[in-house]
């Protein structure tokens, strides 16, 4: 392992940047050339299809066969004008990665290359491998991938890859993709009921994302020269380099030539693909980075975001890199964020979310604002559950990540704003169409840019025209948390229009009817709003007093997913059903489950057959130099004391991992996988994996750093 380590530091000092060669025209002259979107339909159907097409896709209409052929040839002849020889169906399986299945254009019995309408909208992959939570016997390999419309066909490699939701047999989603399009259907539905109290004309709102990316870069010799890396993600040892964050002289330094000309590469191939990368950063623990698309829509912006992530995995091998999106993949500096900025956006053209100089359009924006904060603070624990996972829960709460609880920032001007409404505020309706508000919400119009400050602390944070959802961790498929949000906010702005029409059914005028529900909404949900440090102990004990949960683990958070009013919820907006809820919940136990077994063994593995014969072989040598000093008459004693603290770190490590292997075998013969899953988390990860760390990274102030195993993290950790 040392000759490892060594061997991968003189390649890396061997290597330089890949110089990549820009387009010299401007990116408008190739954005989304590998990307079939609506403009290259237009260009290539017929006008009756394109209609049918984009009907289709804004309006949910279903393809007919004919409809299906004619797209199909079109996209066949311009992926083969590309050079594509097959074809895929794309789709996100429970596994957290994306899938396929290539199938060649090439038909030997006709003769000819060809792709049938009926092979583009629905496909049969071999289903019996893909996690399914007991929805089916594993010996039953029937599963459908049914196109997606709304999300544009592409071209990645020579492979066309068509978008798809995956479902079982029997119709239950076993994707992330499905979920979250039935949620922005709901919130679609209620959106546009909650629009037409200020706005007839709108007929449709659409859910828009901007999903930042963080992740870390390393050369791809000293990842393979780490054992834990490659087979979990994450260093499992490894002791702070004297120099790590502290100094803050990462965060939007001058990048890196190697690194520079890795994301030019890979942002160049996102941009063919029409994914609208727009921003380029250092992040603040050194060789952590991230990159930050435009606003699309939230089903196309997941896809982009998956599409994104394998892209820069694959054009990382190109530059002898390695990309990391684990959510802590090195102790002790700051893990990696998805943040999802969230917002509402009317066919008009008008974001929900944004502050108006309109009276009546500050009205609109504040019932939007309000429900979606009573959302939050009415499924706290569905969106905790939505951001668990083994990655995250080292990442949650620990340096620049928020915590595990879930709260909501708005700023001290908005707090302000929703302070006067509850206690003192009250509206007037004036002759025709405007209304005064005596609250001054009529003078936001002053504030409109950067009506917030920024706090990183907390996990759902409104930053001006939108929201930003910073708990999702950086390794996470985004459907999963936008699919939460929707439906939440789907749901609670169907329960504010209920009470409204109630109201105005009552005689109450309709904005004062407005009005009247916001204000109790607000009192309703303050508790959730906070502005503080959500680092700081004191918001711990706060939270607990206003009645918060503060749930640290994955095990303990995915169970919201099945209390009797997500279930309730999934159901009547039609998203998951019970049978599909209990089964994601035992899917993502279960990977939680192996994540941490994986990790486990790799410790126990390296500890055991890396660590502890290396340390021995150098105490070993200690003792005899400490021996040949006192035959000497020379003074032992600190060699002699470093042997001793060698020794007790070394005695501690050996009980441990003994220790941990004997409660990893306890653990495995529990069959329930919650109960396994708590059994992981509580009784191995919480219990050993802190302790084996610590006598191993003390272990390595010990031992000569020429023979040490591991790369170390200032080799890993300082690329130029």
């Amino acid at each position: 392992m040392a000759h490892l380590r060594f061997k991968a530091l003189e390649e890396l000092s061997k290597r330089s940047a890949v110089k990549v060669e820009e387009p010299a025209e401007p990116i408008s002259s190739y954005f989304g050339v590998n990307s079939f979107d609506l403009e290259k339909m237009k260009r290539t159907l017929a006008p009756d299809t394109f209609k049918r097409v984009k009907d289709a896709i804004e309006n949910g209409k279903k393809i007919d066969v004919d409809t299906a052929d004619a797209i199909a040839a079109a996209v066949k002849t311009w992926a083969m004008d590309k050079g594509v020889t097959h074809y895929t169906h794309w789709f996100q399986p429970l596994t957290g990665s994306t899938a396929e299945k290539h199938d060649s254009f090439f038909d030997a019995f006709a003769g000819l290359e060809r792709l049938k309408g009926e092979a583009l909208i629905r496909q049969e992959p071999d289903a019996s491998s893909f996690p399914n939570g007991g929805i089916r016997s594993t010996f039953e390999a029937r599963g459908y991938t049914a196109w997606d419309p709304s999300s544009p066909i592409f071209i990645f490699g020579n492979t066309l890859c068509i978008p798809t939701v995956f479902v079982s047999y029997t119709s239950e989603s076993l994707d992330y993709k499905a979920p979250l399009l039935k949620a922005i259907e709901a919130v679609d539905k209620a959106s546009t009921r909650v629009c037409r109290y200020f706005d007839r004309n709108v007929n449709h709102v659409t859910a828009s994302l901007g999903c930042e990316q963080e992740y870390f870069v390393i050369d791809k010799g000293l990842y393979y020269s780490r054992p834990d890396l490659v087979m979990s993600g994450r260093t499992l040892f490894g002791h702070a380099p004297a120099r790590g964050q502290q100094l803050d002289d990462h965060y939007f330094g001058t990048i890196a030539p190697r690194v520079l000309d890795y994301m030019k590469d890979f942002e160049i191939e996102a941009l063919k693909l029409g994914i609208p990368v727009s921003t380029r950063h250092n992040e603040v623990a050194p060789s952590q980075y991230e990159v930050a698309p435009l606003f699309e829509e939230v089903n196309k912006a997941s896809d982009h975001n998956k599409l994104l992530q394998d892209l820069m995995d694959k054009v990382a091998e190109r530059h002898d890199l390695k990309v990391l999106f684990h959510e802590k993949p090195f102790a002790n500096l700051n893990g990696t964020g998805k943040h999802n900025n969230w917002s509402l956006i009317t066919d008009q053209g008008v974001n929900l979310l944004q502050p108006s100089s309109s009276a009546r359009e500050n009205l609109q924006f504040l019932t939007f604002f309000v429900n979606t904060i009573k959302a939050v603070h009415e499924h706290a624990d569905l969106l905790r559950a939505s951001t668990a996972s083994a990655g995250n829960d080292h990442r949650l709460g620990a340096n620049e990540a928020p915590p595990a609880i879930i709260s909501a920032f708005i700023g001290q001007q908005l707090t302000a704003v929703l302070d006067e409404l509850e206690n003192n505020g009250n509206v007037e309706v004036e002759k025709g169409d405007n209304m005064y508000m005596k609250l001054g919400i009529d003078k936001i119009p002053e504030i409109l840019l950067d009506n917030t400050d920024r706090n990183r602390t907390s996990p759902f944070a409104f930053t001006g025209n939108k929201f930003e959802y910073r708990a999702v961790g950086g390794d996470a498929n985004c459907a999963g948390p936008m699919a939460v949000l929707n439906v939440i906010v789907a749901e609670q702005l169907q329960q504010f229009a209920d009470e409204v029409d109630a109201a105005i059914e009552g005689g109450k005028e309709k904005r004062l009817a407005i009005v009247d529900v916001l204000r109790r909404y607000i009192k309703e949900s303050k508790a959730i709003r906070f502005e503080g440090d959500g680092y700081s102990d004191e918001w711990v004990v706060e939270a607990e007093k206003r009645g918060l949960p503060n749930i640290k683990t994955t095990p303990e958070a995915l169970e919201a997913y099945i209390s009797d009013k997500a279930v309730a919820l999934f159901g009547k907006h039609h998203v998951l059903s019970e049978r599909e809820l209990h089964a994601r919940v035992e899917i993502l136990q279960e990977n939680y489950i192996n994540k941490i077994q994986i990790e486990s063994r790799v410790m126990g593995d390296l500890a055991a057959n890396h660590i502890i014969p290396t340390v021995v072989q150098y105490q070993n040598k200690l003792i005899q130099n400490a021996q040949g000093l006192k035959d000497l008459g020379i003074d032992n004693s600190e060699i002699v004391s470093t042997i001793e603290k060698i020794n007790k770190h070394l005695s501690n490590l050996k009980v441990a991992i003994t220790n941990m292997t004997n409660a990893r075998k306890e653990v495995n013969q529990i069959e329930d996988a919650t109960e396994k899953a708590k059994a992981y988390c509580f009784g191995i990860k919480e219990k050993y994996f802190e302790e084996i760390r610590y006598a191993v990274d003390k272990l390595e102030l010990y031992v000569d750093n020429e023979d040490w195993p591991l790369t170390k993290y200032r080799e890993l950790l300082f690329l130029r």
